[in-house]
């Protein structure tokens, strides 16, 4: 009921603030609604001014609500992908409804808009039955866009829930100089991450613990400093997560989660980074948002065309993916011996939190919670020493690669 008063109270705000602009709340129109490997990508011809997502556990379903956006049809379009099976759009409570049947249980990991609010895009996101209907419960998920177009002078950001645009840094632990090396703990706040359905085990309790470790390991190796994006149970939005570690100039950044499927029967850990599609995608939106300058390595882009712009942005990023590539076959390397992974360890995928486009950057999954015997060993100490102790090799490996590399 919370989440449902605070919705509506922010449309109220809303169509005031925009009621001042001359802004039309149903200005806009959806263009079309495409499903491309698990992202859902929404276009208006005009920008929108919020939108809102709601895992409709019962009817299998999730809800996503756009103000301010009128459908271009009535009825159903018909996509033949998982996992969704069709998207109905309708009118509903002063804008758009777009109804997605899925195909199985399914969340949005990450949303948010781009192109000035034109476009939406929603990071669809297979989950366990149990993670599903702890989402079915968790309410109402508000989106805003970064900045209205039009030359608008408002600002809105993503509200729910409440954060400071950008916070006070974590503490770093180590020697000055060192290497800095940025641990993030998957999920927290209203966000668990997976479930175990028997345990009840949370993904954010689990990570935390092992984030603390790796932290606790590197610093006693002395050989880098190191600080985590969270150190207590708090919400963090998937850009603040590499935001923090670009404020801080690191020099690596590992997210640290844990897998989960529907079955009991997958096990081991993997490591993910950037894959080449969203890496063309992120240097394009990176150079219209950066103002052009001091995007990489404080080169300031302001006075090259937009080519020139593009390949320098594409050609720093590429050298970032190489470098995320090399850590996260060290990591496969270390973690072996160690403990269970996968035979393909490393993998590639458009994720958000690995699109800083400086920073080698590694999401790491170290075990399925869906799994028992791998729920129970990463929920150990024993386990999540043996992880801190693969994570620590291949970080000095990493490093040591780099300087012989000067």
């Amino acid at each position: 009921m919370r989440c449902r008063r605070a919705w509506h109270g922010w449309r109220l705000v809303l169509a005031l603030m925009l009621g001042g602009t001359g802004v039309s709340v149903d200005a806009a129109a959806v263009r079309d609604v495409r499903l491309d490997q698990g992202r859902m990508v929404i276009r208006f011809d005009a920008p929108v001014t919020d939108a809102a997502s709601l895992v409709a556990a019962g009817a299998r379903q999730i809800l996503v609500q756009v103000r301010g956006a009128t459908p271009d049809r009535a009825g159903d379009d018909e996509l033949l992908d998982d996992p969704v099976a069709r998207v109905t759009q309708s009118r509903r409570d002063g804008g758009t409804r777009f109804a997605l049947d899925l195909t199985g249980p399914t969340v949005v990991g990450d949303a948010g808009f781009q192109d000035g609010g034109r476009t939406l895009v929603l990071q669809l996101r297979p989950v366990s039955r149990a993670a599903f209907a702890a989402a079915g419960e968790a309410g109402w998920s508000t989106y805003l866009p970064l900045r209205l177009s039009g030359g608008s002078r408002y600002r809105v950001t993503r509200l729910v829930p409440p954060r400071v645009k950008a916070g006070p840094l974590p503490r770093v632990t180590g020697e000055p100089g060192k290497p800095l090396v940025v641990i993030d703990p998957g999920h927290g706040g209203i966000d668990p991450g997976a479930i175990n359905p028997v345990t009840g085990l949370r993904e954010k309790d689990v990570t935390l613990k092992i984030a603390r470790a790796i932290r606790e390991q590197l610093a006693a190796s002395g050989r880098v400093r190191v600080a985590l994006t969270r150190e207590d149970d708090r919400f963090l939005v998937l850009r603040e997560r590499f935001g923090i570690a670009r404020r801080l100039h690191a020099d690596l950044f590992l997210s640290i989660h844990c897998d989960s499927t529907g079955s009991e029967d997958a096990t081991g850990a993997s490591a993910y980074t950037l894959s080449e599609v969203a890496s063309d995608k992120e240097a394009a939106r990176l150079a219209a948002r950066e103002n052009k300058a001091d995007v990489i390595g404080g080169v300031d882009l302001g006075g090259a065309g937009a080519d020139v712009q593009s390949i320098l942005i594409d050609l720093t990023q590429r050298e970032t993916m190489n470098a995320s590539a090399g850590f996260a076959r060290l990591l496969g390397r270390e973690a072996r011996p160690l403990i269970p992974v996968k035979a393909q360890f490393h993998r590639m995928a458009s994720l958000m939190v690995l699109k800083a486009p400086d920073l080698p950057s590694v999401l790491f999954e170290t075990g399925y919670i869906s799994n028992p015997a791998d729920a129970a060993f990463l929920d150990s100490a024993d386990g999540r020493e043996r992880v801190a102790e693969s994570v620590e090799h291949a970080v000095e490996a990493h490093f040591a690669r780099r300087m012989a590399a000067r």
